[in-house]
């Protein structure tokens, strides 16, 4: 079984037994790796000769990605693996259409590089990015509003330039939303741990085809966290008027109405998630609440009137799972 590169001292730490929970709730599912969905990683590890794995970055349904040192280039980046088969390879093919016909890409976040990692299901797509802090979801309170409204005006320049390329988003959230991150002025492992914490990690199972760790994403330290954003993660973007299967936005509190009745993303459906970012950058919590897509359009309709007519549908179709009194607000604000 291959295993990883054994010529970096400082590969992290591995946490014992009582530690092992933390790990597993900051990090994603290890059945996956089973699965041969995701790539197995060592801190440490070389890939292709030239990017030294250093840390977590995060996970996300189709991609795992890591901080890695550049050793030809001499500068940190972020690894984004994906997924093998068609979820992991429309993100590369859609980056390569925005950088086609997106003519202003400063608010972006483009691959630079990319490669390909023969795994255990598959090939796995491997995109080379400009390394970026965290995201507005996990960081957003932590910033003065002023510095707030400039991410939010930044983030409505990515929208634009996307838009002006005929360039749909259609996943827009926090979560998608990154701080800039300042340089890193170290060229070893050891001293950046000193700014973006030691890698708390554990085994994966020992009879994978690889070897693997499941590791805590790292936490950057305040200093470090710029006030420039960049919108990324172009997976389930579209050209404009290209018909999609996945009508519903994930999560909620960023979907447009229009989607929860069966209408695809457009350039209105994209400005619609923006002013959700924008009021919850503003004030400080989601501008709308809810589990369901239920829970959500009452929170709407009570927020902002009522629904088209032509809408009445959902209405029936949420009676069931919210209050009587909440309902009733439904009702009323339909008739």
């Amino acid at each position: 079984m291959p295993g990883c590169d054994d010529d970096m001292l400082d590969r992290g730490d591995f946490v014992d037994s009582d530690d092992e929970h933390e790990v597993e709730e900051a990090s994603e599912d290890p059945e996956r790796y089973v699965e041969g969905l995701y790539y197995p990683i060592c801190i440490g590890e070389i890939l292709v000769n030239q990017y030294r794995i250093e840390h977590k970055l995060g996970h996300g349904g189709f991609s795992t990605v890591w901080m890695a040192y550049d050793i030809l280039g001499k500068t940190d980046v972020a690894l984004k693996i994906m997924t093998p088969g068609r979820p992991g390879d429309r993100e590369y093919e859609m980056q390569r259409e925005i950088i086609k016909v997106v003519h202003r890409t400063s608010h972006l976040t483009l691959y630079q590089n990319t490669f390909s990692l023969r795994g255990s299901h598959g090939t796995h797509r491997v995109l080379v990015l400009p390394l970026q802090g965290p995201n507005l979801r996990d960081y957003q309170r932590q910033k003065p509003v002023a510095n707030r409204m400039l991410a939010a005006r930044q983030l409505l320049q990515a929208i634009k330039q996307l838009h002006d390329g005929g360039i749909i988003h259609g996943d827009l959230s926090s979560a998608n939303i990154m701080y800039s991150l300042l340089p890193i002025d170290r060229s070893s492992a050891t001293a950046k741990y000193q700014y973006i914490g030691r890698p708390k990690k554990m085994p994966l199972y020992p009879d994978l085809w690889k070897a693997g760790e499941l590791v805590m994403p790292m936490q950057v330290h305040e200093v470090l966290i710029g006030d420039d954003i960049s919108l990324g993660d172009f997976g389930l973007a579209i050209k404009s008027g290209t018909p999609v299967s996945q009508k519903l936005q994930s999560p909620l509190i960023y979907c447009a109405p229009e989607r929860m009745h069966n209408h695809g993303p457009t350039f209105a459906t994209d400005m619609w998630s923006y002013m959700c970012i924008f009021a919850q950058l503003y004030m400080g919590y989601n501008l709308f609440h809810g589990a369901t897509s239920s829970l959500i359009v009452s929170s709407m309709i009570q927020a902002l009137g009522p629904f088209p007519a032509t809408w009445r549908e959902l209405t029936r179709q949420v009676a069931p799972v919210i209050t009587s009194g909440m309902m009733r607000d439904v009702n009323e604000s339909l008739q």
